[in-house]
């Protein structure tokens, strides 16, 4: 398995996670960082939590540096996700 097939499955999730690393790199250094993890714990479902520390647990690949420190705030899930739950978090709960 090469490289690019370890990262592609994540290639949307560090685009995302960049994109708010990014915005919040017009703040000052240390409100940044927080609010980089403060985002992401607040509108992440578990799932996406999980995934995004696959990557940092796995070289951290394409991932900002402000993302990178403010992995060490975000909430790590605490248990795997069911195939239930992952499709019960996919369903339109909008009515």
């Amino acid at each position: 398995m090469s490289h690019d097939d370890l990262i592609e499955p994540y290639t949307k999730l560090i685009r995302m996670a960049n994109q708010i690393g990014t915005f919040m790199l017009s703040k000052p250094h240390q409100e940044g960082v927080d609010g980089t993890a403060e985002h992401i714990n607040k509108f992440w479902e578990p799932r996406m939590r999980k995934q995004l520390f696959e990557v940092i647990d796995t070289g951290r690949e394409g991932l900002l540096p402000i993302v990178i420190e403010a992995s060490g705030k975000i909430r790590r899930p605490s248990a795997e996700i069911t195939k239930e739950q992952a499709g019960a978090a996919n369903e339109d709960v909008s009515g």
